[in-house]
């Protein structure tokens, strides 16, 4: 906690680096004061001032050496010397040597019993700096790197354990792998790639038996990598430990089991939901993470901008209809409903869903999840929620004609729906709906707003480099971007606020800066993180006309584009002019037309 003082001449020092001015600094302390929040807090929670900035600033005013470690790179025999459980427990990492002592960044590094605990730990005197939360977290994520010799170090152990069993004859196969399963080696070899996948924000982890061999895989940013290979021997004391998490019998091979449990993370929760499957060589495991404590969903967070987020915004706030979002599996469907909620969420609303599975828990909505073994399916489940007084009701994916039609009645008697629905369009949506059976003049009356989305790498911010396009890449800019292409400064400014980006003069244009994949150890082969590409348009009459009398998808796509709908392959070149992604990822999931 920082003295009065200390918080004063933090202020001062803030005006007189021009990182606030007096009438910002006035207003906080008025609104912090109101929302009973400390003030330095709430200048970082309101993004007036940067993390890093006021870490600097605090450092100053305290008379304690200050680290910023966000570009920076530990030694692995640096960080080896303070295990990564006390490095996370006491929010310090050691980042170099200096004059004989070992230079840890701290959190609080006024800690003295924190300090006097590392001193003792490491056994080395200690150079103690202040550092930025993001700082340290950072360098937390380096300790990744030691998945390898972790699992190794266990799998030793593991089969040593083994050996030993068999040297007892122990003749109970289901006692010995109950056994091998409780035991320290394989709990510290599973802890380690669920820790490696955490830290290294992979979505999925793939366990896949092969004839000899284990392989691990994780889904980082959309594409799965190559981790490890373990020996075949581990399989089963492994593939057990997850089915005992996960409250799954361990003694099935032959069905498929889902389930799922929950780990703590870099002070995370999250949540781990299971699919066991038999295949050729053993049993697969695909372990989806669900970080709990990720940031706040918002729709331009996302990647929807200009034209595209007003009229998923004007959808959703309407008084009923449907608004439907559409892409193949783990293009961000549900994470686009769940941001629109969040959206609209009140007190003065009832938001129920129904979810297979629920991913996000949120407060203050009725979410239910779908149980098809208890005959609580999507259709049954949205006739119940009809009769639950709803203002919104998301329904997880219509996926059928009953769906279809009960989601139809439910917008027509004064309810916002929103869902998902597998098309490879948003132009398909109308189309699909046709095909299940719901009335042409019903769709017309009911749809608000349909989305169509996949999910592009995004460029790291750190490493990416700037060059000239090549001449095959800037004739295939001017070729997808034809029909918005502008001439004069006018246009342009008119262009920029109509779709949200930075648009500039470019008909006449021979070449584009492009920004490329360079790598760097914040990021994966230049990529860190990923943002949605999109095309959404809502209902009008010239839409009505083709709805009735049963377009198909590229009559309705022509459509939509003659009434300005920004197709995903044009949304995904305007990130690329404006830096955020490459021309090569957005031709890996969009295609023209």
């Amino acid at each position: 906690m920082l003295s009065v003082e200390t918080q004063h001449k933090i202020e001062d020092i803030l005006l007189k680096n021009n990182l606030l001015d007096q009438d910002t600094l006035a207003k906080a302390k008025l609104d912090a004061q109101q929302n009973d929040k400390p003030l330095l807090g709430y200048l970082v929670e309101q993004n007036m001032l940067a993390d890093e900035d006021l870490t600097r600033v605090t450092a100053e005013a305290s008379g304690i050496q200050y680290v910023g470690l966000l570009n920076t790179k530990v030694p692995e025999n640096i960080l080896n010397l303070l295990p990564r459980d006390v490095a996370e427990t006491y929010m310090a990492v050691p980042f170099g040597e200096m004059k004989g002592r070992l230079a840890v960044a701290m959190l609080d590094p006024t800690n003295i019993q924190a300090v006097d605990y590392l001193t003792r730990k490491i056994g080395r005197q200690l150079a103690v700096f202040l550092a930025s939360r993001n700082s340290i977290e950072h360098i937390l994520s380096s300790y990744h790197v030691e998945l390898a010799s972790d699992v190794k170090d266990a799998i030793s152990d593991v089969a040593s354990s083994d050996k030993a069993q068999a040297d007892k004859k122990v003749t109970a196969g289901n006692n010995k792998l109950e056994n091998l399963v409780q035991d320290a080696p394989i709990t510290r070899a599973l802890n380690a790639i669920l820790d490696s996948a955490a830290t290294t924000h992979a979505s999925d982890i793939h366990i896949e038996p092969h004839e000899h061999d284990l392989k691990i895989r994780f889904r980082i940013d959309g594409i799965l990598q190559d981790t490890m290979t373990l020996p075949k021997s581990v399989e089963p004391a492994l593939i057990s430990r997850i089915k005992i998490l996960a409250n799954l019998k361990i003694d099935e091979h032959r069905i498929p089991q889902d389930g799922e449990f929950q780990i703590h993370v870099n002070n995370h929760d999250i949540d781990l939901r299971i699919a066991i499957a038999p295949v050729v060589w053993g049993e697969q495991v695909v372990i989806r993470l669900l970080d709990k404590s990720g940031s706040t969903l918002t729709l331009d967070s996302l990647g929807f901008k200009g034209r595209a987020f007003r009229l998923i915004d004007e959808g959703i706030h309407k008084p009923h209809g449907m608004t439907l979002s559409t892409g193949p599996t783990g293009s961000g469907k549900s994470t686009t409903l769940y941001a629109s909620v969040l959206a609209i969420k009140s007190t003065a609303i009832n938001i129920v869903t129904l979810e297979d599975p629920v991913e996000y828990k949120m407060d203050g909505i009725n979410q239910i999840q779908v149980n098809p073994e208890v005959g609580l399916t999507f259709a049954s489940g949205l006739r119940s929620i009809l009769r639950q007084d709803p203002n919104v009701v998301l329904v997880g994916e219509i996926r059928d004609s009953e769906t279809a039609d009960l989601a139809v009645q439910a917008a027509l008697t004064g309810h916002v729906v929103l869902s998902t629905i597998h098309t490879n369009s948003a132009a398909g949506v109308l189309p699909r709906l046709l095909d299940m059976g719901v009335e042409p003049f019903l769709i017309a009356s009911t749809v608000n707003t349909v989305i169509g989305q996949r999910l592009v790498r995004r460029l790291c911010e750190k490493c990416h480099e700037q060059s000239p396009s090549t001449e095959a890449e800037a004739q295939s800019i001017k070729k997808v971007l034809a029909n918005i292409m502008v001439k004069s400064k006018e246009e342009a400014k008119k262009a920029s606020e109509e779709l949200g980006y930075a648009i500039v003069p470019m008909a006449d244009q021979t070449s584009f800066t492009l920004s490329r994949a360079k790598g760097c150890p914040n990021c994966t082969n230049g990529y860190k993180g990923r943002i949605g590409i999109s095309e959404v348009f809502s209902m009008n009459e010239n839409l009505e006309k083709l709805v009735t009398s049963h377009a198909t998808t590229s009559q309705v796509q022509d459509q939509a584009i003659a009434d300005g709908m920004v197709t995903m392959q044009q949304d995904g070149y305007l990130k690329v002019l404006n830096g955020l992604t490459t021309i090569e990822e957005v031709a890996r999931v969009a295609t023209e037309g």
